[in-house]
């Protein structure tokens, strides 16, 4: 097939205007963070297996009728790799497909410098989104927000026509990303929100309100490893894969433009087609998968506490995610994502921040912020228990 020529949009696909940038974007988007080798050094050397892959994905994505690509300076060569296969290998127009590209510079200098090096390795002239990458603390919005600081820089390269739309993503808490959107400095926020993590509906609202375009981060993986699902999961969704409820999910939600799907691979293309016509609200069918999927928290004692009165613990435990890979793996049997998710935290990390509970940090817990009624201590222990593997 001749890719030249290809066209914005699709008949299999759907697409929703990305709020006040008035860009029609495919509501599936492919996201560029999983390529093979993607995350080795050096940056620009790519090894011939990860080209090939990287091209018959975006090969099959423009098939699906994706219009949107998503990458970022930190994954590593992934901005390499999509500058070679979109230009170099398929000679795509540069009209043909929306880009979207992140970083964190820290200065406006350093914000202009790094977007110059990302033009270069993404062989084009503009980006039509660009995202200040990681907005997961309220010293990190003042970095990046502050007078004469990086995200200014961005927008006079937006008057300058380098960039069309400056948004930015977010793995922080509810707190941070509501007063990030209240700035009114962004046209886009890049969030996590799926059936198995709803706490940040909230922002998606006003973000709405604000008319900004709403890009889901990850509903596949972080939203639950939902490509490899237990059998109980399997069993509560069907007809649907669970992937395909849980893009339905998201979808339900008109402020909802668009979700990011990590696609490397023939196979995960496949249960695309089963999300569309995504309704906005629930089918019938939807609803109900989602009343026998709500019905499994109240057969699980103290599923239902979601912890986030502890928010900011001193203890440092992140509490609200314990809290929660406790209930996906007692309720769904979501075992292998807990394991996978749990063993993440890291006590300095601003991306997925938090101890492990050791005597020491349990003692610490204040429990004034927690019903009497709940065993807080006790569920925290039961979930390390099954969950922890240490490092080796």
């Amino acid at each position: 097939m001749d890719y030249s020529n290809v066209s914005l949009f699709r008949p299999q696909m759907e697409y929703r205007r990305f709020g006040k940038t008035n860009k029609q974007v495919s509501v599936i988007t492919l996201g560029g963070m999983r390529f093979k080798h993607g995350h080795s050094q050096p940056r620009h050397e790519i090894p011939q297996d990860t080209l090939t892959q990287a091209t018959q994905t975006v090969r099959m994505a423009l098939d699906q009728g994706i219009n949107l690509i998503e990458t970022a300076y930190g994954y590593t060569k992934s901005e390499t790799i999509f500058g070679k296969v979109l230009n170099e290998e398929l000679k795509l127009k540069r009209d043909s497909y929306y880009l979207m590209t992140k970083g964190n510079p820290s200065t406006a200098e350093a914000a202009r410098e790094l977007v110059q090096q990302q033009l270069n390795d993404l062989q084009t002239d503009f980006f039509d989104f660009y995202g200040w990458h990681g907005i997961n603390t309220m010293e990190l919005l003042e970095t990046a927000c502050a007078p004469r600081g990086p995200v200014e820089e961005l927008l006079k390269m937006k008057e300058e026509g380098i960039i069309k739309h400056v948004g930015f993503s977010t793995h922080g808490p509810l707190d941070v990303i509501l007063k990030a959107i209240e700035t009114d400095l962004f046209d886009f926020v890049n969030l996590h929100f799926y059936y198995f993590f709803q706490r940040n509906k909230a922002a998606i609202e006003l973000a709405a309100s604000k008319d900004m375009g709403v890009f889901i981060i990850s509903p596949n993986d972080k939203g639950g490893q939902l490509f490899n699902p237990p059998q109980k999961l399997i069993d509560l969704t069907a007809p649907l894969q669970p992937m395909q409820w849980n893009a339905r999910f998201c979808l339900s939600h008109p402020a909802v433009h668009t979700l990011s799907f990590g696609l490397t691979e023939p196979a995960h293309f496949d249960p695309i087609n089963g999300i569309f016509p995504a309704p906005a609200p629930l089918s019938e069918t939807d609803e109900r998968i989602k009343q026998q999927l709500d019905e499994q928290v109240n057969q699980v004692p103290y599923a239902d506490f979601d912890g986030y009165a502890l928010e900011n613990d001193p203890s440092g435990l992140n509490i609200p995610e314990i809290l929660r890979f406790r209930k996906l793996w007692k309720c769904y049997d979501m075992l292998d994502f807990g394991l996978y998710r749990y063993n993440m935290f890291q006590e300095k990390d601003h991306w997925f921040p938090g101890r492990f509970p050791t005597p020491e940090n349990l003692q610490q817990i204040d429990l004034s912020q927690c019903p009497d009624e709940i065993p807080l201590v006790e569920l925290i222990q039961e979930t390390h228990a099954g969950l922890y593997h240490p490092k080796k």
